[in-house]
This record gives C-alpha cells, structure tokens and sequence, in this order.
C-alpha cells in the first residue's frame, strides 16, 4: 500500500507541479493524491524532496534512443522523438516548471543536466563520432540539439503557433542541412 500511495503523490505531485509550478502547495497536492497531508511527508521529508523527485522523472523523458545503421535515417528518427518529447504540451510545461528553480536546486539543476540533456549529448556525439568521423561530435551533437528545439522551442512558451511546416518535413530540413554541414 506505501508504494501505492508513494505513487499516487508522485502523480499528483507532477500534475500540481506542472499546474503552477514550485508554488503548489503541500495540502493541494496531497488532496490531488487522495492521501491525508502527512502521507506526503511520510514518503518526502520536504516539499523541495518532493520536488527533486518530481524533477528527476519529468527531465528523463526527454531522453530517446539513436538506433539503426542509416545515419539519416538513425537521425530523422531521433530528431521526430525529441522534438516531440521537447517540443510537446508536457516537455514545454516541464522546461517552465524546472527552468525558474534551478537558482533554488542548482545541485539538482547540475545532475539533471548531466543525466538528460548531458546524456543525450554524449549518446549523440558517439553516433556521430562512429558513423560520420566528426572531428568534433560533441560541439555537433549539440549543434543538432539546438537546431531540433532552439528557436521552436522559443515560440512555443511565448504561445507562438508552430507555423504551416509539418513536423516530419521540418524535422528533414534540419537533419538534412546539419548532415550537409558535415560532409567531408
């Protein structure tokens, strides 16, 4: 039954979190998960405990897998998964509720890097690195990164509408002009 409940104020957590951010409140969220307030703190000393784990889950969703011979084809894949982990309602949501707290948790903020946008760094420029030669994988591997997410990104938490462009196509124009800048 404590994992349950362990669960369900994770869940709560999550969606109060993303609701409105660090400023949810304990009781809110412990009415969300259906327990009685010290439920919470039973399974979270704090409420920045709380949100460290919420934290923690949120960011590793963003993470995808490059996988196949095919270095288009590997990079295509991964880039429609990560624009729509990144770009999507809850990668948007979760980059405004993480982003404001990371002067509060910047030991949290330096791990969470490490472990998601870090992680995806290193896995991308070994593929570079072993499919393409790069001689610099990892300033590319955050090159592509940036073309993936940067300015659409920007759009998206200012409410700006992504334009006419579908994903899939938007998405081969932006592996295909970093793949050109590659060539040898």
């Amino acid at each position: 039954m404590a994992a349950i409940h362990r669960e369900r104020v994770l869940r709560a957590a999550t969606s109060s979190f993303l609701a409105r951010g660090y400023g949810s409140s304990v009781d809110d969220i412990a009415r969300r998960a259906r327990v009685a307030k010290q439920t919470v703190y039973q399974h979270f000393a704090s409420k920045d405990e709380l949100f460290k784990a919420v934290a923690e889950e949120l960011a590793k969703r963003v993470l995808v897998e490059l996988e196949g011979d095919d270095v288009r084809g590997g990079l295509l894949r991964f880039g429609l998964e990560y624009r729509k982990r990144a770009l999507g309602a809850q990668g948007i949501a979760t980059f405004r509720t993480l982003v404001p707290e990371v002067p509060r948790f910047r030991a949290l903020a330096r791990d969470m890097y490490a472990n998601t946008a870090g992680e995806m760094v290193r896995r991308l420029a070994a593929f570079l690195e072993e499919k393409l030669g790069t001689p610099d994988p990892e300033f590319s591997a955050e090159m592509l990164l940036s073309m993936l997410t940067g300015h659409d990104r920007l759009k998206r938490l200012f409410a700006v509408p992504p334009g006419a462009e579908r994903e899939a196509a938007r998405t081969a124009r932006i592996v295909d002009l970093f793949l050109k800048a590659h060539q040898s």
